[in-house]
């Protein structure tokens, strides 16, 4: 399964705010139906409102289905499951095609593009060096490696070192030793699978949530836009920002819950791939709110990885609705990209 806490993009730093238990709304006639259980190292949520409040057995049919597109989705992309497609593939010392599911071939390929688009901000093949400082499958000791170390992992790390196709599905790396990780992706590819399966059923409202990623269709049980939370940049488990999510996904990157210290300083989970080495900016998270899930997880890393002056600016560019809380000599500060501060006041 995925590590809550993995790779440079971990995203749980935010809740869904409407918990209510499953029942009849008064006001509107509506019922709110709740699915709720464990993939990839932490918890999902799945709400449906319907005219009518499904029966257990409806219920339970549904979260069976959830699972098994869950579990497929692990047995796919999980760095942590040695038979998984990503694992044989990271095993796999030849340059040759490496026929991979439909699935598997979809999420690499986009991860790619979000690659390039942030610049390589966001480097999927930046496994080997996420491993030796500690953060990866690997469960090795948290330390700093050798600047030979890093060098030697830094040779097999770029997303130029991969192809992927998909008649048929498959993916083939120019360097034997790269090694891919999903983490910033595959969890928002989860929650679109899910939010695909029912409204392909022909569920409307909906909310799907895998730790903290949330895509949003329709609206909940009192007729509103689903309201999420965006989390404190810290552990307390304060909300920091409320916001409607209209017809979209949300993801958030953070990383004040993964790190380690040595002698007084502490070592960022999160990556920069540019150099193999842990962010040392004051950026302390980065909400992407996007049109599909599994974009608004990679391009939440991309960001973070930047920083809060380079974040912004390729937010302003790019023309994202993105929301950073920021370390200050006070505390934390907040800035709002101007598609963010849109969305906000519409």
């Amino acid at each position: 399964m995925f590590r809550k806490y993995n790779i440079y993009g971990v995203v749980f730093v935010f809740l869904p705010l409407l918990i209510s238990c499953s029942g009849e709304d008064k006001t509107f006639d509506r019922k709110l139906n709740v699915l709720t259980g464990h993939t990839m190292g932490t918890t999902y949520s799945v709400k449906v409102v319907d005219e009518n409040q499904l029966p257990d057995q409806k219920i339970t049919a549904l979260k069976q289905s959830v699972d098994s597109i869950l579990i497929e989705v692990n047995r796919q992309m999980s760095t942590y499951i040695p038979e998984a497609e990503i694992s044989r593939f990271n095993k796999f010392d030849k340059t040759e095609w490496f026929n991979i599911s439909e699935d598997f071939a979809f999420v690499l390929d986009e991860s790619i593009q979000i690659c390039k688009i942030t610049g390589n901000s966001l480097d999927i093949t930046i496994a080997p060096v996420v491993n030796i400082w500690g953060f990866g499958p690997d469960q090795r000791p948290r330390k700093i490696p050798t600047d030979d170390e890093l060098l030697s992992n830094m040779k097999s790390v770029g997303i130029e070192n991969l192809q992927v196709k998909f008649d048929p599905p498959a993916v083939k790396k120019s360097n034997s030793a790269v090694q891919v990780d999903l983490s910033s992706t595959a969890k928002g590819f989860g929650v679109d699978k899910v939010f695909y399966f029912l409204t392909e059923l022909g569920y409307k409202n909906i909310m799907v949530e895998i730790g903290g990623e949330v895509r949003t269709s329709g609206y909940n049980h009192k007729n509103e836009f689903w309201k999420i939370g965006i989390s404190e940049a810290d552990q307390s488990g304060g909300i920091n920002k409320v916001v409607e999510l209209k017809n979209s996904a949300m993801a958030t990157s953070g990383d004040y819950w993964n790190y380690f210290e040595e002698d007084g300083v502490r070592y960022s989970h999160t990556i920069d791939p540019l150099t193999g080495k842990p962010i040392t900016h004051k950026l302390a998270s980065v909400t992407v709110i996007d049109s599909t899930c599994l974009r608004a997880d990679g391009l939440a890393t991309g960001i973070f990885v930047m920083g809060p002056e380079k974040g912004y600016n390729f937010a302003v560019e790019m023309e994202l609705m993105v929301y950073m809380i920021v370390k200050n000599d006070t505390g934390f500060g907040v800035v709002e990209s101007p598609k963010f501060a849109e969305l906000i006041e519409n």
